[in-house]
């Protein structure tokens, strides 16, 4: 039997070189899981002697019982391309192959192909889930990871603009200053867009009203009007009015002081005292504001808290007016500076892309010309009871099998499954040093079993010659 043994010892020993050798070629491999050689010995019998003595039985040699993948994470290398993306942890991309079955793989060298495909080197498709343009996922069926690249994004009109500011609350109600506080004084401006991508400039003003109780009518809280550009030439002209009218009532004001006689007396706002005489001349007119903002005594708006309704102009006359909604709810009035902290519509012109990038939750967005970045898609990663039962089938893939269990889909990042990193690929786990020292161990064991079958054949030769 010792040809037998030895002969084993030689398979083993070469399935192990065979073993060795692959792992060092695919060292460089992208996503490569390195192997081990598992052995188990081989014996005829168990022919113990009474008692309990040990066994007499030398064993028949080896056996390969099992080429074993080890999933040990590789190192993550940089590499600048959007497209290579790593996984730091567990889990797997799902592709499906050119003949449409599905595999697995941790090599994240993506492409695009002539239709956006999202492609591995091997052609497959990467899987994922449909999201919005926000990133949000619409749908737990996987699909073919598509990227629209045939055709810039098409314009789309406003339709919300938001503005967060602070109005100075120190200021005084605009027809008490000579000359009156201009409209402009407080104003920001944006640009929306219509329907055709079209820019139209936006401007909102803010004229302070009160509190005035000496005006006629009154006003008794924290007051500004708002003004558009189709509204601003009408309030400029109304606040020019009131600012004259305010200018006479303070006047006649101090003259009736000065001269109390009843006959003497000049016209003031009714509000203005006693032995005052009301005139319609000193009545403030509306000023044709689009709304007016109120503010508590803590600086607060109190009303509108609603969003209201904006009429913009399209420079296009075949488009005309149109209209967006305007929310103003986040404004405050404290005793700082007039300041603009937030202003943003939802509208833009057509963009071709001019970038794409992932994340690490595996969300991919595409970033265009116009500055919108629009959600495409996420991709998802598979995950096994048993990894180590999964089949290789070549090109960094392997397929499920009965001993690996049904896949588990799930998004990156979340409970067992690993993290995305774009920009990035995973190495090969393969230890290119510790191989070498196991080549060298599989070539003397090699050498060694080697060794027996020749001295058995010596021992045979001296059988054979006996006399």
């Amino acid at each position: 039997m010792s040809f037998q043994t030895g002969l084993s010892g030689l398979n083993g020993a070469s399935k192990s070189l065979d073993v060795i050798g692959n792992n060092i070629a695919n060292a460089n491999t992208v996503g490569m899981k390195y192997s081990r050689t598992e052995f188990s010995a081989l014996v005829a019998g168990q022919l113990g002697a009474a008692g309990g003595s040990t066994s007499t039985t030398p064993g028949i040699g080896v056996a390969v019982g099992n080429i074993a993948q080890q999933f040990t994470q590789g190192n993550i290398s940089i590499t600048g391309n959007n497209l290579d993306v790593a996984i730091n942890g567990g889990g797997f991309f799902q592709i499906t192959l050119p003949d449409q079955s599905t595999a697995y793989t941790r090599d994240g060298q993506f492409k695009l192909d002539s239709s956006g495909n999202l492609i591995t080197n091997g052609g497959a498709n990467v899987m994922g889930y449909p999201t919005d343009l926000l990133g949000n996922r619409t749908s737990i069926t996987p699909q073919n990871m598509t990227i629209p690249t045939n055709a810039p994004i098409p314009a789309q009109a406003t339709t919300a603009i938001t503005a967060e500011f602070n109005l100075d609350a120190r200021t005084k109600p605009a027809i008490q200053s000579t000359p009156p506080t201009p409209i402009s004084t407080y104003g920001t401006t944006m640009t929306a867009f219509d329907s055709q991508g079209n820019e139209v400039p936006v401007s909102l003003y803010f004229v302070k009203r009160g509190p005035d109780t000496t005006v006629n009518p009154a006003v008794t809280v924290d007051t500004w009007d708002v003004f558009d550009a189709n509204t601003v030439a009408a309030g400029t002209t109304a606040m020019n009015t009131n600012a004259a009218r305010y200018a006479t009532h303070t006047a006649n004001v101090a003259y009736n002081t000065a001269n109390p006689a009843p006959a003497d007396q000049k016209p003031t706002f009714a509000a203005a005292g006693t032995g005052a005489f009301v005139a319609p001349a000193l009545t403030i007119v509306a000023t044709g504001a689009l709304f007016q903002l109120n503010y508590d005594v803590n600086g607060k708006l109190t009303s509108p808290l609603a969003t209201q309704t904006l009429t913009l102009n399209s420079p296009n006359t075949a488009i005309g007016p149109f209209t967006t909604t305007l929310d103003l709810s986040k404004t405050t009035q404290y005793g700082t500076t007039f300041a603009v902290s937030n202003l943003t519509q939802d509208g833009y012109t057509a963009g071709d892309l001019t970038g794409i990038s992932i994340d690490e939750s595996g969300v991919i967005t595409t970033r265009y010309s116009n500055g919108e970045s629009q959600a495409r898609g996420q991709l998802l990663l598979a995950d096994f009871r048993n990894v180590q039962g999964l089949t290789q089938i070549g090109g960094g893939n392997w397929t499920e099998s009965f001993a690996s269990g049904q896949p588990v889909l799930g998004n990156p990042g979340l409970g067992k499954f690993g993290g995305l990193r774009s920009g990035s690929l995973e190495d090969s786990n393969v230890d290119l040093t510790g191989e070498l020292v196991n080549m060298m161990t599989a070539q003397r064991n090699y050498q060694a079993n080697a060794q027996t079958i020749k001295t058995q054949d010596q021992i045979m030769s001296t059988l054979v010659n006996l006399r």
